[in-house]
């Protein structure tokens, strides 16, 4: 959720200060962008050079540079931000961010932003009771200012009680959780296969074929960024998520078969991208086939055909998306193989169309819908290929 996005964290004078050293560490290893900015009270706490480091960006801590004369451009953070966080929030900085008191560099950048602001509250029990806190507080909820509650625990009083900044684990995941709400597939949940099957022949062979579930893990991914709940269903590959999904991995069609069933009933979109094992050997030896003759034959029998059966279990409401890979015919075969699996999208690849294909990481398709719409796309990385099926998914829905 937080891959490439500009976040500002302000960081207020309180113990809880430390803190937002995880915070920023955190944040860079969900992929974001940060810049911080510090109140004087703050550095008090926590050095600069140690968020600047940690961030990898420069430390902001005033208006501008007395020796240089280079000044922080709060209008220019402010537009820069996707998300503006201010963790630890001190009772003081609460009541210049409702009352629109300007005094520093965070409080200038704060009334600049027009992106969402979280604030994490820091401070003591008695000082987060008062009158005056909760309704600052109510203000700024008002503003469309999201708070992440505090936590009950010893305070540095030594009082007992609410007022803890929550913890930066916490902060994250409470963030991710309302970017997600935000998101076109919030609330969905998604079954996707990725990758080949492997039938055995014996115990170290297997009949397979060169799948490498690139294209599959790309639209898991992209399924997942745009807020869905992704079960995805993998044969045998080294690839890896970048997105937080469940995966289940499988190796033969039957597994596969199995794994689709357990998960299809409730799910709203389905997006079967595996290159599943036509046929299966009959027998599989207990032990090591010895080479013996010129030739071995081995017997074989169909596997279950996935993308049928989920399209006769399919119910009104949910969308099934197949793929068909060619060779020749391509678009009459695609196009009958959308009818007879009852799928509301097939999406072509040929083997004709250089860059396309098995190991690649591009790939070139047409999609074709149940009005007999067809829609071509130019050769691109696979993870663009991704979006633009995402895309056609967003507008079924």
């Amino acid at each position: 959720m937080l891959k490439n996005k500009n976040i500002i964290l302000g960081v207020c004078g309180s113990i809880a200060a430390y803190k937002s050293a995880i915070l920023v560490r955190l944040l860079i290893k969900a992929g974001a962008n940060v810049k911080v900015i510090l109140t004087a009270d703050a550095a008090n706490f926590i050095t600069p050079l140690t968020l600047a480091t940690l961030s990898k960006n420069p430390v902001y801590t005033k208006y501008f540079d007395e020796e240089t004369g280079v000044w922080s451009n709060h209008v220019e953070l402010g537009l820069w931000a996707d998300y503006m966080i201010i963790a630890p929030a001190s009772a003081n900085t609460l009541g210049k961010m409702a009352n629109g008191i300007c005094d520093n560099l965070l409080s200038a950048v704060y009334l600049s932003a027009k992106c969402p602001v979280f604030f994490a509250p820091a401070m003591d029990l008695d000082m987060w009771k008062h009158d005056s806190t909760r309704e600052n507080i109510a203000r700024l909820f008002t503003f469309g200012n999201t708070m992440i509650s505090p936590g009950s625990g010893e305070l540095a009083s030594g009082l007992f009680g609410e007022g803890r900044m929550a913890e930066p684990e916490e902060i994250i995941d409470f963030i991710a959780k309302h970017i997600k709400k935000s998101l076109p597939l919030a609330g969905k949940k998604v079954l996707v296969t990725a990758g080949p099957t492997y039938e055995p022949i014996d115990p170290v062979r297997f009949i397979g074929n060169h799948s490498s579930g690139k294209m599959g893990f790309a639209i898991a991914d992209e399924l997942a960024l745009l807020g869905a709940d992704v079960v995805l269903v993998t044969g045998p590959t080294a690839q890896r998520s970048i997105q937080q999904l469940q995966r289940i991995d499988v190796v033969t069609a039957l597994e596969m078969f199995e794994a689709c069933k357990a998960n299809f009933e409730d799910t709203d979109i389905t997006v079967m991208s595996a290159a599943v094992a036509d046929y299966t050997p009959v027998n599989v030896a207990t032990q090591k086939i010895k080479k013996s003759g010129d030739e071995l034959s081995i017997t074989l029998k169909k596997t279950a055909d996935i993308l049928a059966n989920l399209g006769q279990m399919k119910k009104a409401g949910q969308i099934l998306i197949g793929f068909a890979l060619e060779t020749e015919n391509e678009e009459a075969h695609a196009k009958a193989k959308l009818i007879k699996k009852n799928l509301d999208l097939i999406i072509l690849n040929s083997l004709q169309d250089k860059g396309a294909g098995f190991q690649k990481d591009t790939n070139k398709i047409t999609i074709f819908n149940r009005a007999d719409e067809k829609t071509t796309f130019e050769i691109k990385s696979k993870v663009e290929v991704a979006k633009d099926i995402c895309i056609e998914i967003l507008k079924l829905i």
